[in-house]
């Protein structure tokens, strides 16, 4: 038994640090998946805007492709006179942006312009044609083209934009070049709305020059979820910008999440310890209640131990024949009657609180006089009182209401309290019971004249099995459970109990009895009666 009992001692010992570890864990783990978390997402919001970047630059490029594959496939070399007609005549619908056509003899000395097809004004088509010659054909990387493949020149003169689009071909037997000038202009004012235009709630976009000068679209905020992307082929010195609209909302769900979960993590940590201290304390709690109550049943047992030894020694000294005179005999029996009465009394009180502590006391109410049944109870007590030579007097205030009350208890309540007086307070001569009116409630008073109450003591004593410590120092037997008993009735009846200081020493018991009809006369013959001392 000793074993098992520490054990038991020792496993909260062991068991709490490694819950604590557990918690811990529990948190570092937390914190660290949470921060992977948040990079996960600002990732996947980057990736996602990367995509839809590319995408948007991707669909221009293409779009110009198209056009430029189309030139090609109306352009016929060997036609110098008509050469580019059957291109014009669809120009305005499949080419939109196509503005014009050149033929370019390479093996010519000084690469000239054999055939052109222009949708311009011839003003601006021959101010094209010299900045071509001029300006243009020395960027173009003719040494490095393959024959069949299509290249691009973007490039800024003048504070004017120019793309081209370019092939090398053969006809026979020399090498030309096919070039198709494109309205940047017109892309962007035709082009870019059709292509970005589109609503998007999540997305915005605009278009920026080699510069950062925005070409289309509104100002984009500078947020970490703003993507930009070279156009690859085509407008290749200009850059597509997309951005989330909904970047800053995301980042601070992305806040609030994270803030979320560490104050979830702080939650559970504020529980653990506050599970942790309660399941202590609980311990702690439990382990006392079991001390004390091992000191109850010591207690008790001593208590029941002295009156029935006192019953049997006298008894057998009755049974013996040995007694002198009949006044021993009497005495004797007055003894045993008493010891029994005593004896009863602390079994009853034991049984009572059995029935509190399952939670099945039973109280009958009735509406009673107060001062009637403390009356009673009192007179029960004299005989105890005038042997130990104790004065115990009673005053009962006149014109007290009747209240709705378990006599039985109430008398229980009054015992236990004038049994306190006679044991804690032998140095007393006298007990004073009053009862009174007070506000709303009948109060009824024990006050001996004993050495008092520390006040540390003053509310713990009415917890079940505790005694005051000077109770200890004094070797007064008691169970522990009278006052808590008192406690339970008082409040049963809707009043409360406590302990205040007599004057000019002592202690003053007080329980109270809340009233529950109005207020009913006793006469003053009765009232007269009661007030009376041993």
């Amino acid at each position: 038994m000793t074993e098992r009992t520490s054990r038991e001692r020792l496993l909260p010992f062991l068991w709490v640090p490694a819950i604590l570890v557990a918690v811990v864990v529990l948190m570092v783990v937390t914190f660290r998946n949470s921060f992977q978390l948040e990079k996960l997402r600002e990732q996947s919001v980057v990736e996602a805007t990367l995509t839809l970047a590319n995408e948007k630059a991707d669909r221009l490029d293409k779009r110009i492709i198209e056009q430029d594959n189309t030139v090609l496939s109306l352009v016929d070399l060997d036609e110098r006179v008509e050469f580019g007609r059957a291109w014009l005549s669809i120009a305005a619908r499949q080419t939109p942006t196509v503005r014009g056509v050149l033929l370019i003899d390479l093996m010519s000395p000084g690469k000239e312009v054999v055939a052109f097809s222009s949708r311009a004004p011839i003003p601006e088509a021959e101010a094209f044609r010299r900045t071509f010659i001029h300006v243009l054909l020395p960027d173009l990387e003719l040494s490095r083209l393959p024959h069949t493949q299509l290249r691009h020149l973007h490039k800024s003169h003048d504070s004017h934009s120019y793309l081209l689009s370019y092939w090398q071909r053969e006809s026979q037997g020399r090498r030309y070049l096919l070039v198709a000038w494109h309205d940047v202009p017109r892309i962007v004012h035709d082009l870019l709305p059709s292509l970005y235009s589109e609503r998007d709630e999540h997305s915005r976009v605009n278009v920026v020059d080699a510069d950062g000068g925005i070409v289309f679209g509104p100002p984009l905020s500078r947020g970490g979820f703003t993507i930009g992307r070279r156009f690859e082929t085509t407008l290749y010195k200009w850059r597509v910008n997309v951005t989330l609209i909904s970047a800053e909302e995301l980042t601070a769900a992305v806040a609030r999440r994270r803030s979320l979960e560490m104050a979830l993590v702080g939650l559970s940590w504020v529980v653990a310890l506050a599970g942790l201290t309660v399941v202590l304390f609980a311990a702690a709690r439990e382990r006392k209640l079991s001390n004390l109550k091992s000191d109850f049943v010591a207690n008790v047992s001593h208590e029941l131990k002295t009156p029935l030894s006192l019953v049997r020694m006298f008894a057998e000294l009755l049974q013996s024949g040995r007694v002198e005179n009949d006044e021993k005999r009497v005495q004797y029996l007055e003894i045993i009657v008493s010891e029994s009465d005593r004896l009863a009394a602390l079994i009853e009180n034991v049984l009572d609180f059995a029935k509190v502590e399952r939670g099945k006391a039973a109280y009958s109410f009735s509406l009673t006089s107060p001062g009637d049944v403390v009356t009673r109870a009192i007179e029960a007590c004299r005989v105890r009182a005038q042997r130990e030579d104790v004065e115990l007097s009673l005053s009962v205030q006149a014109n007290l209401p009747q209240v709705e009350l378990d006599e039985r208890a109430v008398e229980i309540a009054v015992f236990n309290l004038v049994d306190n007086a006679l044991k804690y307070a032998p140095d007393g001569r006298k007990i004073v019971v009053a009862v009174t009116l007070g506000d709303s409630a009948v109060q009824v008073r024990v006050t001996d004249e004993g050495t008092g109450i520390p006040a540390e003591d003053r509310k713990r004593i009415f917890e079940r099995f505790v005694r005051g410590r000077s109770t200890s120092n004094k070797q007064v037997r008691g169970s522990g459970i009278g006052l808590a008993l008192v406690k339970h009735i008082a409040e049963a009846h809707g009043g409360r109990t406590w302990v205040e200081d007599a004057t000019p020493h002592g202690s003053t018991f007080v329980f109270t009895l809340r009233t529950r009809t109005k207020p009913s006369s006793e006469s003053a013959a009765l009232s007269s009666r009661l007030q009376r001392s041993a």
